[in-house]
C-alpha cells in the first residue's frame, strides 16, 4: 500500500510540474503571436505604402 501512495504522490508531483510547463509555453505562446500579427501588419502597412523593397547582400543599392 505504501508503495502506490508514494507511486501517486510523484505522478501527482510531476503531473502539477508538467502543468506548468505547460501554463508557461501557452504564455510564451500568446505572446510570440501578438508579436507575430504586430509584424504581419507592419509588413502589410509597408507593401501598403510602397516601401516594402528588399536589400539582398549581394545587391547594391541604387545610388551607386
Amino acid at each position: 500500500m505504501q508503495h502506490l501512495e508514494e507511486k501517486i504522490a510523484h505522478l501527482t508531483r510531476t503531473m502539477e510540474e508538467l502543468s506548468d510547463v505547460v501554463a508557461h509555453q501557452q504564455s510564451e505562446i500568446t505572446v510570440l503571436t501578438r508579436r507575430v500579427k504586430m509584424l504581419m501588419e507592419r509588413e502589410a502597412g509597408r507593401e501598403h505604402d510602397g516601401g516594402g523593397g528588399a536589400v539582398f547582400g549581394d545587391e547594391r543599392p541604387p545610388h551607386y
